[in-house]
């Protein structure tokens, strides 16, 4: 066989292969996987057991009305971020990158979107309910939601680790533009601008990567 003849049929062998030899890699030990990072403050106790920090319970209304709560999360990836319907700066970036980031996680079973609104004296039920409708938000995978104040700013600040400042209206909070993952035991995994593309492009692999961890096959 020429040498011509040969690279044409040895060129598309590879492209076809090399999907196959990169899965293999990922499964056959731990060695060949990079886990992400959990972020927050870590406790080591006397006999060396590592604590990491983990996001709290909460109860809060969705755009539907519906009482959830972290109970109805296990076992889910979730991607959390914190905005008001009225912000005209960073939020309506932010939550175009949410509504791509469903798009690109439809499959994904595992995973739920929530966007807390820091504003709730404004942002009534009613309120989200339309807001998401416009984004196209899918109430069953990218919760909106609201409820007491004090409870929003105390999960944002303790739990995700987003500053705060408890002031007059939604302006005095700091809100983050950072879209945040977590895995199933409530851990931070990853922070990324979201109002970025490419940055929630990484956001994206990084799903997938937790997405894989979970599954225990690596």
């Amino acid at each position: 066989m020429s040498s011509p003849v040969w690279k044409k049929i040895a060129i598309p062998f590879a492209i076809l292969l090399f999907p196959v030899v990169f899965w293999l890699v990922l499964i056959t030990g731990k060695n060949h996987f990079k886990a992400l990072p959990i972020y927050g403050p870590i406790q080591i106790s006397e006999t060396g057991d590592t604590t990491y920090h983990t996001v709290g319970s909460f109860h809060l209304l969705n755009q539907e009305g519906k009482r959830v709560s972290d109970e109805d999360l296990k076992g889910k990836i979730i991607v959390a971020n914190f905005f008001f319907a009225s912000c005209t700066s960073v939020c309506p970036d932010m939550n175009a990158q949410m509504a791509r980031l469903q798009s690109k996680t439809g499959t994904f079973k595992d995973v739920q979107l929530i966007s807390f609104t820091v504003n709730p004296e404004r942002d009534s039920v009613s309120v989200l309910a339309d807001y998401a409708t416009k984004l196209g938000a899918d109430p069953e995978r990218w919760w909106f939601l609201t409820g007491n104040k004090d409870s929003i700013y105390t999960i944002a600040r303790e739990g995700f680790l987003v500053s705060a400042a408890a002031g007059k209206d939604a302006d005095d909070f700091f809100h983050s533009q950072d879209l945040i993952l977590l895995d199933s035991k409530r851990r931070i995994r990853a922070m990324v601008d979201g109002t970025v593309y490419k940055e929630v492009d990484s956001l994206f692999q990084k799903i997938e990567l937790l997405r894989f961890e979970e599954s225990g096959q690596q």
